[in-house]
């Protein structure tokens, strides 16, 4: 076998980037990497260079004998890797701001995962990483592609459907649920089982165990799983004791909607859409960043919505690379999972990690009353990853017709003009 491991980042120039650097380093005696490539577009290379800088002070601190490469170009960084992460954003944060604000402006949810915008960001993200897995077919046709570029599952499903890439996504959403069942148990990780039903940002918890027993019950009366990023009200007691399983924060999109729209707007008017308060951290972090005595990951980079997604990219690098058979939240090919979903759909499951892959464990039971919204949004999301293959305006307006939280032909028909116009620039297939 050869001499360590070489990773592959792209999208390297990220905030996120010494978060997965730290895990590298953090992990070491058990995965042993010797070679991290940071990637990204020249429009990012300013960036690239301030956080691969502070990339190698963490390295050079750590005293271990890696090497940090940083590089536009991309083929380089691919060929012969173990493992590639994509860790990306088509258009920038300038595309996410528009992708939140026209829909806000016509009294729809502005989400940069979810509804309209999470469309956009599907259309745009897809054929940049179908183009990316060209490449990794060619140069590295062993690697493992964990992908954690939103949305994470239709960004997966593309790939499993399209290509013979390797691929995996995965969410920060079940780490973060870990860690606060780690904090209010004082129970050992291990010790604590969660099982997630649904799509990627889409989840349902139906099952919480610590040390053996049911305390399902108990999380969901004391109404705290949340993220920075999802905010709004708490959720209806009734309604969460009659559904019987912890929804995902990102579902109070779809049975909070008024009160979730009001918040984006009220926000929008004190401090700008999501996508310009993540620019002002992101700004702040940079500034940190450029720091030449700064030499490990400031605990500032924890206020960005996806804190631990790089945590969970490390875990779940260090299972497939040592077969270590735990059991971990992914996003993975459905087959007879969740038997009213095609086979070749992508669904967030627990998965026993194997050095061959993830295998979905089966369910202990998918509620019936969450059926019938994972099928919505999963026909929206076929379709709009065949519009993003195809740049289909047909396919791209079956999909937002589809999408729950668009409520008419004619409203679909507005945004998906407004949002394909500004989206131009990303969109060639749609503009011949």
């Amino acid at each position: 076998m050869k001499n360590g491991l070489k990773i592959a980042v792209i999208g390297g120039g990220s905030s996120y980037t010494p978060e997965i650097v730290e895990g590298f380093l953090k992990r070491y005696d058990s995965f042993p990497v010797r070679e991290i490539w940071l990637v990204d577009i020249e429009a990012g290379q300013r960036k690239l260079e301030i956080v691969g800088g502070l990339a190698k002070r963490m390295v050079v601190e750590s005293g271990l004998p890696i090497e940090v490469h940083l590089t536009l170009n991309r083929r380089e960084a691919i060929e012969g890797a173990d493992f590639i992460t994509t860790q990306l954003r088509v258009g920038l944060l300038e595309a996410r701001k528009w992708d939140e604000h026209i829909p806000n402006s016509h009294g729809i949810i502005g989400q940069e995962t979810t509804g309209p915008g999470g469309m956009m960001k599907a259309l745009r993200t897809i054929p940049v990483l179908l183009d990316i897995c060209k490449d990794i077919e060619e140069l590295s046709p062993n690697a493992w592609l964990l992908n954690f570029t939103n949305p994470a599952g239709m960004v997966t499903e593309a790939i499993t459907r399209y290509t013979k890439v390797k691929s995996i996504g995965l969410c920060n959403a079940p780490i973060g649920l870990q860690k606060s069942l780690v904090s209010k148990y004082g129970a050992a990780p291990e010790h604590i089982y969660t099982e997630f039903v649904g799509l990627n940002h889409l989840h349902w918890v139906t099952r919480i165990e610590v040390g053996g027993e049911d305390k399902l019950d108990e999380v969901m009366a004391e109404n705290a799983y949340s993220a920075a990023n999802v905010t709004a009200g708490e959720w209806d007691p009734d309604f969460l004791r009659s559904l019987g399983a912890l929804p995902s924060y990102y579902l109070k999109y779809f049975y909070m909607t008024d009160e979730m729209l009001k918040e984006q707007v009220e926000a929008f008017h004190h401090n700008g859409t999501r996508a310009e308060v993540v620019k002002r951290v992101e700004d702040e972090l940079f500034e940190l960043y450029k720091d030449p005595n700064l030499k490990v990951k400031p605990p500032q980079l924890e206020k960005r919505g996806g804190a631990y997604y790089s945590e969970a990219a490390v875990n779940l690098m260090d299972s497939l690379y040592n077969d270590k058979r735990d059991v971990q939240t992914l996003n993975v090919r459905n087959g007879k999972i969740l038997d009213f979903l095609p086979e070749d759909t992508c669904i967030e499951v627990n998965c026993l990690v194997t050095g061959a892959g993830p295998i979905p464990l089966p369910l202990t039971r998918v509620p019936e009353q969450v059926k019938g919204l994972i099928g919505a949004v999963k026909t929206y999301e076929r379709l709009a990853i065949d519009a993003a293959v195809t740049g289909s305006h047909d396919l791209a307006l079956q999909a937002m017709v589809h999408h729950p939280l668009v409520p008419s032909v004619q409203m679909a028909k507005t945004l998906l003009s407004e949002m394909l116009e500004k989206n131009k620039l990303y969109l060639p297939k749609f503009f011949g």
